[in-house]
């Protein structure tokens, strides 16, 4: 089944996505699928094991599964100083 998903990009996944978020229609059946088709059509170099992953504002697991209407974030690890 289809869902449709807002899907927000932060640091290097911004830059290699060229947006900070976008919406699209997906039939991936759970967070890690999303991400493993994102990756493919964004060209993203970090694994998903190298990331979190929140939807709605909550982090998620990566086997939760995909929802219609929701906003879902890949946030890599932050270097800091």
């Amino acid at each position: 089944m289809m869902v449709r998903v807002t899907l927000l990009y932060f640091a290097s996944l911004r830059d290699a996505a060229g947006a900070a978020s976008e919406t699209l229609e997906s039939d991936a059946s759970d967070l890690a699928a999303l991400y493993a088709e994102t990756r493919l059509r964004h060209g993203f170099a970090l694994p998903s094991e190298h990331l979190r992953v929140a939807v709605d504002g909550a982090f998620a697991a990566w086997t939760d599964a995909v929802r219609d209407g929701t906003e879902i974030a890949f946030i890599p690890p932050v270097s800091g100083g």
